[in-house]
């Protein structure tokens, strides 16, 4: 299992410390670092500047919002960050919710959420091999466009560019069943919000075997502690945020993930304290045993002993979630 440091997205403005923990984790030989976006900073420009103060680490987007991109787009990125970075970009890509595609990205969430998937990587790839120019006349996406309010000139083409690798991995955050299940058809790894490395089969519904070569890359908070409470508690804002503010009350993807992990009901009261403006109470509905079972926290010996437990699953990239430094080092002592 290799080591991951999951940077997220900024907050009021960039941390001073992003890219000193991406060069600590370079230096404690972790595998890849990743960024995110949510509607503020993106993730492919602070995935850049990292790029540029490092020489060996993988840079991964987890994740790249469909909606903010056309897939031609979303590739050019990836195909010039993975030049200009030698090789090292993993592109990890998800779907979002309605509340931020038509709220923020302006435009409507596709009502086949799968086939608009599918299709963008399947755009993304053509793009990559540079085979031919890209056609695809799909339901969201079509190359040349050809729809009732175009001119009718487009002209399929292929990247002038040539791409560094044709084979960059694609990966996507999926959190329904059916969802997850094309991720392993189409995709080169997963990118899961949630992780119980306790009861993955259960609630992922798993087969027994997963594709050769493909990647489970969980992301998990980390925080080296003597009070478990109290550590857990960024982890359970984390949750109060996720689940009361990222998605509406009828669909709301991570609350119905917390609702199969066996927490239904927590999850709908959670989304109404966020919703009745009641933010800290949300946070502490978020219930302590939750919290814990998808995070790495507390003293050095309870660490390294739940870390065992997310080895022994299927699991083959763990990208922990951390400010702290000193955390950093542990687990990557731990997991040498």
């Amino acid at each position: 299992m290799r080591l991951g440091l999951a940077l997220g997205y900024w907050g009021r403005g960039p941390s001073p410390d992003r890219l000193d923990l991406a060069r600590e984790a370079e230096r404690l030989g972790y595998d890849s670092v990743w960024t995110a976006e949510a509607w503020g900073s993106d993730a492919f420009t602070a995935l850049t500047w990292i790029a540029a103060h490092t020489s060996r680490i993988g840079l991964g987007t987890a994740v790249a919002q469909m909606a903010a991109r056309a897939p031609t787009t979303t590739a050019m990125h990836a195909l010039t960050l993975d030049h200009l970075s030698g090789g090292r970009v993993l592109l990890g890509l998800g779907l979002s919710g309605p509340q931020v595609v038509e709220g923020w990205y302006g435009r409507p969430f596709p009502r086949s959420p799968l086939t608009a998937t599918r299709e963008y990587v399947d755009v993304v790839r053509q793009v990559l091999r540079r085979e031919a120019p890209v056609r695809l006349d799909g339901r969201h996406h079509s190359h040349p466009y050809n729809g009732p309010d175009g001119t009718g000139l487009g002209k399929a083409l292929k990247p002038i560019t040539h791409p560094l690798r044709a084979d960059v991995p694609v990966l996507l955050g999926a959190e329904g069943p059916k969802n997850i299940a094309q991720t392993l058809a189409i995709a080169d790894g997963w990118l899961p919000l949630y992780w119980t490395p306790d009861r993955w089969a259960e609630v992922y519904a798993l087969p027994a075997t997963l594709p050769e070569g493909f990647l489970v890359a969980p992301m998990v908070r980390a925080r080296l502690c003597e009070d478990v409470t109290e550590g857990l508690l960024p982890v359970k804002a984390m949750l109060g945020f996720y689940i009361g503010g990222m998605g509406h009350a009828a669909r709301n993807f991570h609350a119905d993930l917390m609702g199969r992990m066996g927490y239904e009901k927590e999850a709908r009261r959670i989304q109404e304290l966020f919703a009745a403006g009641r933010r800290e109470e949300a946070v502490l509905a978020v219930p302590d045993a939750f919290a814990d079972e998808i995070s790495l926290v507390g003293p050095r010996r309870r660490i390294a002993g739940r870390l065992e437990t997310w080895r022994r699953g299927p699991v083959t990239d763990l990208l922990v979630t951390s400010p702290d430094p000193a955390t950093l080092r542990l687990l990557a002592e731990l997991n040498a």
